[in-house]
Parts: C-alpha cells; structure tokens; sequence
C-alpha cells in the first residue's frame, strides 16, 4: 500500500514534465480506488480522453492537437490513476433563485460587476473585533482586468440584471493579481460595501457559518451553494493538485498555472458557469473549507483552494464568527500528506495582494456593456 507521503512526493518531482505534454490537464494525490481508503494513495493524471482528442483534430482538420501520451499504471512503484477530462477553465440545471436581487446580500447569491456574475462566497472581516465587513469572491468576479482599476460590484451581477444605477452595492477594494508566467495559489477579491447594513454574515440555505477549517483531507465531503448550480454536495477526489486552468481573454491571460488545489468531484454538476466564488462549507458544522473558481467541462469537478489559504493572505476571519470558530488541526495532521498543507513561508512571498485605486465610493465606474455581452464566471 502507497503512502499519502510517497504519492505526494513523486508528483511533486514529476508534476512541471507532465503538466508540458499535450492532453495532460493537472496532476494530484488521492486514492488508488475512490471508496476504498485502504488500498492507499495514488497519483491522479487529469487526461484528456483520446476519443474527445481525436475528435477535435477531425473537426479543426489540423495536426496540432496529438493523442494523449500513453500514462504509465505505476511510475518509481507508485500506482497512477488517470481521470479522463476535456480541461478546466473558470467559472463565470437550476432555478434561478439565487441569480435574484437580495438585501442585505449574503453568501451564495449572485454578485458581480456591470458585465458579467459570479456568486459571493463569504462576508468576511478584517480586524479582529470584526467591525469592518467584505463581500468574498474571486479575482475574475469582483476585478475589472486582472487590474486595480476601480470597479463596482452589483448585486445581482450583470448576467442577472444588474445595474451600477440600482443595485450597487461597494467597490472592489483588494485583490490577488493572477500571474501569466508564475505559478499562481488563488484567485481572490474582496469588495467593500457602501454601507455596513448592505451585507449580513450568512449564508444561503445554511445559515450561519461559525469559521473556517485550516486543513482537510481526500475523501471529505462538503455542501455549498452556487449561483447557477444551486445546493450541491462533493467529496474532495485530490488535493496537491497542479493544475492548468483556461481564463481566455480574461486580462491576457490564457492557461495559467495553479499549484497544489483541490479537485471536488460531486454527483452532479458543482461548478458551473457563475459559480465563482462560492465557498465549500462542511458537511458537519459547517464551517468554511474550500473556495470554488473553476470547473471541468461537464461542471462535475470544481478547483478549489482551502480557505484558509484566502484568510492568511487577507489577514481576514469569517465575520461574526469569533475565534472560537477557527478550527486547528493537530501539529501531527500538518505534515500529513492526506491532508491539505498550510501556505508556506515561500509562496505566501510570491502571492501579491493589491489595493484597487478607487480611494471614495462616489467614484465612476465603467457603464453596463449590452445584454449579448454580458457573462456568468
């Protein structure tokens, strides 16, 4: 039986070779067999299934795409589970009762800018009696660009109606600028309300949301809701999970690179469209774990990153919620390999956390483009 540590190990020696081969999409740790936690870890290889490759090479009538590289079943003794993916790309099958208007706003509704939506994910504070509040999303929900130019959130987003004019509700206020050619850790904003009484710190269906877990480990199981996907549960399938994720033309950036996420595999579709930013709470107690952002083409699994990741950058806590909502693991579970692992010391000093230039808010900001333009994230 492979250990979490050994798995864990070998991908981190062989992830940047795999992640450069045509038709591999993210390389990871989970189990050997889902649902078997005894038969022990395995790499997981995030491929693109050889029929889809071939397909698109008929339909495009080119040679630039090739078939997925044959993927060994076992590499230094290590067993290696493949799962069959078209990719990832952000986020940007339900009711519609989440795309609503909603006041004050709270967690799980739809939130954005003028042109497009994405879902709020936490109301979050920043000084320790919690008197200040935000509105939690991603970077490519609140921000206009991948910039610190000023931008407005609405409530709803644009996708859903929204207007600067009658459903303003802050100003982006910092972020986490995506990098092109880094390896990046997550994609983060947060958005100061106009007024304090504009956000209440709930969320959607759940209720009250008493802190935030600093680890969690394969196999668990959470809840949350999305703006397009509504109430969904998934169990976390791999965590150190480098992992390429299609932004398009969002700031210029492409394909970029993202180390060591979580992929949650859920029954049905998790991550879809305007789920952006939606956080994962547990299934017991819920408490925050993981922040959604992007998604495979089905919207089966999301790309997440712990929470907690989010709460070291922004030196934020979940509002409302007291110290006594913070769980910490034992010293012994931080070094365990089935476990999530703590920022280290070293990638918290390539993230940059930037302040957005709009200083009142009274500032302008860009109009609404036309309904054809607008998006979910």
């Amino acid at each position: 039986m492979t250990s979490f540590r050994k798995a864990y190990l070998l991908k981190q020696r062989i992830a940047n070779h795999m992640l450069k081969q045509q038709g591999i999409h993210g390389i990871g740790v989970g189990l050997k067999e889902p649902g078997k936690p005894g038969k022990g870890a395995a790499v997981i290889v995030y491929a693109t299934p050889a029929k889809a490759t071939a397909a698109g090479r008929k339909r495009k009538n080119t040679h630039s795409r090739q078939t997925p590289p044959v993927i060994a079943k076992k590499i230094s003794g290590v067993p290696v589970r493949v799962v069959r993916s078209k990719g990832f790309k952000k986020n940007g099958v339900d009711s519609g009762k989440f795309m609503k208007r909603i006041r004050p706003v709270i967690a799980g509704y739809s939130i954005g800018q003028p042109d497009e939506s994405g879902t709020a994910g936490l109301i979050v504070s920043t000084d320790a009696r919690g008197h200040n509040r935000y509105i939690f999303s991603n970077n490519h929900v609140l921000v206009d660009g991948n910039t610190s130019r000023p931008s407005a959130t609405i409530q709803p987003g644009g996708a859903d109606g929204g207007t600067v004019k009658q459903d303003l509700v802050g100003y982006l206020s910092k972020y986490v600028k995506l990098q092109k050619k880094k390896a990046n850790y997550i994609d983060a904003a947060i958005s100061r309300p106009l007024r304090r009484n504009l956000v209440k710190p709930t969320y959607a269906v759940f209720g009250k949301v008493p802190g935030y877990v600093t680890q969690y480990k394969v196999g668990d199981r959470f809840k949350k809701v999305g703006r397009t996907s509504g109430i969904v549960t998934g169990t976390v399938e791999s965590i150190h999970t480098d992992i390429q994720v299609n932004y398009g033309d969002y700031g210029n950036l492409g394909a970029i690179t993202f180390k060591n996420q979580s992929v949650i595999r859920g029954k049905k579709p998790v991550s879809l469209p305007g789920d952006s930013g939606s956080v994962w709470l547990t299934k017991k107690g819920n408490k925050a774990a993981a922040v959604n952002f992007a998604g495979s083409d089905n919207g089966y699994r999301s790309i997440s990153y712990p929470v907690d990741w989010f709460m070291k950058v922004f030196g934020a806590q979940v509002a409302d919620s007291g110290k006594h909502g913070l769980s910490k693991p034992d010293r012994g579970k931080q070094k365990q390999y089935v476990y999530t692992h703590p920022l280290s010391a070293a990638a918290l000093k390539t993230i940059s956390c930037r302040k957005c230039k709009c200083k009142s808010a009274n500032k302008s900001t860009k109009p609404a483009k036309s309904a054809r333009s607008v998006k979910s994230k």
